[in-house]
């Protein structure tokens, strides 16, 4: 939610138009996309699969098959996780309901099978001796982390398709990955990642986005207050997005520990920017966070939020 929030904000503080409403709208446009392109991930590890049967079929079907042929290496193809989503009915709905599909990109799946095959990652694990449930998961870890995080053509493909995938790819393929090291041997299906935990979560990135827009300039003020002996216009503005973000929350969301919000700010820094600003947003926060508690600022509901 956060990581489309400072999308959506980098969007708005980067445009003429102070029309928050549009922004909104578009904020809940992307998170949905995000969540299409979640499901047409595991859709792509089925299509690969369903590649590779053909392949063993069309193999069998030779004139003159080889004994490999004949009896081929089936582990990818009956892998027990791959099993576990071909029992997921929430998937096969969604994916219905929104008609997501690779139909109009086999040379894709082809290219993902291929990359698959040439790997080294691929012949450990049709090779090795160990046929475990923790095997399989692993491996499929691996197909999403190594094929599909460096397929070109996979990049190409959804930038042409939506702007609101040109930065998501990463970012989805780790949710695609939690979801898959969440699974567990002897369930029938995934658990998938629902788009909002409940209405609280949804109206948190609402929240989060207008409270950003209205208190920016105080927000602004407290931030170069704290950097008083940098040059502000050489500070990245993801950064001070960032800040903004972090400021915000922490006075605007009582129930959200500070050292929660304090933490997630810092993992979107490190994934957005350098590991000098890594350091420089987290000693400026931890400026900031100080000064707002010293003046009475942060009112936090329950034990334990303000620390």
């Amino acid at each position: 939610m956060r990581i489309k929030v400072l999308h959506i904000l980098y969007a708005y503080f980067n445009s003429n138009d102070e029309g928050l409403a549009r922004y909104e709208k578009d904020l809940f446009y992307s998170i949905e996309k995000s969540y299409d392109l979640y499901h047409l991930f595991f859709v792509l590890l089925l299509d690969v699969k369903e590649y590779a049967v053909s392949k063993i079929e069309l193999a069998k079907n030779k004139r003159i098959p080889t004994r490999e042929d004949l009896d081929p290496n089936m582990r990818f193809v009956e892998n027990r996780i791959i099993k576990q989503l071909m029992s997921t009915n929430r998937l096969y709905r969604y994916i219905d309901e929104r008609k997501l599909n690779w139909a109009y990109h086999p040379e894709l799946i082809k290219r993902v099978y291929n990359d698959m095959l040439e790997s080294e990652s691929y012949a450990s694990y049709m090779q090795s001796a160990e046929n475990t449930y923790k095997r399989d998961k692993e491996f499929i870890i691996t197909f999403f982390s190594e094929y599909l995080v460096n397929s070109d053509l996979l990049y190409q493909i959804l930038e042409e398709h939506s702007i609101f995938w040109n930065d998501d790819i990463e970012f989805v393929l780790s949710m695609n990955i939690k979801t898959i090291e969440r699974a567990k041997a002897g369930q029938v299906d995934i658990n998938l990642f629902q788009l909002f935990k409940n209405e609280e979560d949804k109206e948190f990135a609402k929240k989060l986005l207008r409270m950003v827009v209205l208190n920016h300039q105080a927000n602004s003020d407290l931030i170069q207050e704290n950097i008083k002996n940098w040059d502000v216009d050489r500070i990245a503005q993801m950064d001070l997005l960032v800040m903004e973000m972090a400021v915000t929350e922490i006075l605007q969301f009582p129930s959200i520990p500070i050292k929660v919000s304090f933490n997630e700010y810092i993992e979107l820094v490190k994934f957005y920017s350098t590991n000098r600003s890594n350091a420089f947003v987290n000693g400026v926060l931890d400026k900031i966070i100080n000064q707002l508690k010293a003046d009475g600022k942060v009112q936090k509901a329950g034990r334990g939020l303000m620390e």
